[in-house]
């Protein structure tokens, strides 16, 4: 009696441990000294936070918008589209380009300004061109946020300097501000051009008649700080406080940081610190390691009143999706299938679940469906069958 009462409590003891495990890869009892208040690090591949601190806390981002209207209007225009300064655009307060009411650009050489040099007036000019309205832009940039799975996000500008509307406040979360950079490098049409802007060291360039002549230098320092330093952009607003998002390929990892209210003047050098701290943490915690098992199999399932016994099983899950763990961290999988399928039963109907688990998080889930068709074993058929057998002498 004592013996299954300990059993039951170790029992317990471990679902609870199991229970108390955090959904995202740091282990509980690291905690990484931070200037900032809200900063997450993020696997770039799969999109796992991988370390957070109030990661999903809304906070202002001031220019990592930015990032968001870069990719936007590269999606959204050829870069040879002429883009007409308005009086908006040209009363944008500094940082900015100094743009005449009139003057026109072409797209390409005002996302450098937009990026390397974070200029104000470059944002509203772009915004119109591409959404006919700051206001239409805004529109645009929220849709997008949303299919990129941003939840917490609210663009009012295209530059981030720091407003409020009826809807609420200018802001996302450092965790949605990193699946944005990890949409910009990885799944965006894009990428490839927006990595060729925000890696460049400097852009050169003039308005379209070529009496005014423009140079931008970047200002993103993390590009000499780290071997492997691909992308970022950085922010400031008196309410935002210094802001960055970064993204690293070190060998077969992507990290990617985000850091929100990380310091204000004169503290310009925290978000730099953080960044380091964070991505060495990656590097040196973490490795790839491949999630999904090719071998699995879920094997024929029963059919009853089928004019087949069994039906084929196939797992519908991709050939491979590698992600970042640490040493220790184990996948489970969970396989679940229909103990006994009712015919009829159609080809891709989905019959069952496979899930993989870290801890006690469901980190993907794929369908498991019927292979082929399997009718109903009906009157007719059953006529069938007798006189087909009566036919061979059965």
């Amino acid at each position: 009696m004592r013996g299954s009462r300990r059993r039951y409590a170790g029992r317990l003891l471990l679902w609870l441990l199991l229970w108390l495990v955090p959904l995202h890869g740091a282990a509980e009892s690291d905690t990484i000294e931070l200037h900032a208040r809200s900063a997450v690090l993020l696997d770039g591949r799969s999109g796992r936070v991988l370390y957070g601190k109030e990661e999903e806390t809304e906070l202002p981002m001031a220019s990592t918008t930015k990032i968001m209207t870069c990719i936007l209007a590269l999606e959204s225009l050829p870069g040879d589209t002429v883009c007409t300064v308005s009086a908006q655009a040209a009363a944008q307060p500094k940082v900015h380009l100094g743009m005449v009411q009139g003057d026109c650009f072409y797209l390409k050489d005002l996302l450098y300004s937009l990026m390397l040099e974070s200029h104000n007036d470059t944002a509203v000019c772009i915004a119109e061109a591409a959404g006919g309205s700051v206001e239409g832009f805004a529109a645009k940039m929220n849709e997008k946020a949303r299919a990129i799975g941003c939840e917490h996000t609210y663009y009012i500008t295209p530059n981030g300097l720091d407003a409020e509307d009826a809807n609420g406040a200018h802001h996302t979360t450092a965790r949605e501000l990193a699946l944005v950079m990890r949409y910009c490098l990885t799944a965006s049409p894009e990428a490839e051009r927006f990595l060729e802007i925000t890696r460049a060291a400097s852009h050169a360039f003039s308005n379209v008649d070529g009496t005014r002549h423009y140079q931008c230098s970047n200002h993103n320092t993390f590009l000499s700080m780290m071997d492997g330093a691909l992308s970022g952009k950085t922010g400031f607003t008196g309410k935002a406080g210094y802001c960055y998002v970064g993204a690293l390929q070190r060998g077969d990892k992507l990290l990617i940081v985000a850091l929100l209210a990380c310091g204000w003047p004169n503290n310009k050098g925290y978000k730099w610190t953080d960044a380091k701290k964070l991505m060495n943490y990656g590097l040196e915690h973490f490795e790839t390691r491949e999630l999904i098992d090719p071998q699995l199999q879920a094997g024929p399932l029963t059919v009853a009143h089928g004019q087949s016994a069994s039906v084929p099983a196939v797992v519908r899950q991709p050939e491979s999706l590698r992600i970042l763990l640490r040493p220790e961290e184990q996948v489970r999988i969970e396989l679940r299938t229909e103990p006994e399928l009712e015919a009829p039963v159609r080809a891709g109907q989905q019959v069952g679940t496979v899930r993989y688990l870290l801890g006690t998080e469901v980190y993907a889930s794929y369908p498991v469906v019927a292979g082929e068709n399997v009718a109903l074993r009906d009157y007719p058929y059953c006529l069938r069958e007798i006189w087909n057998r009566f036919c061979m002498g059965v």
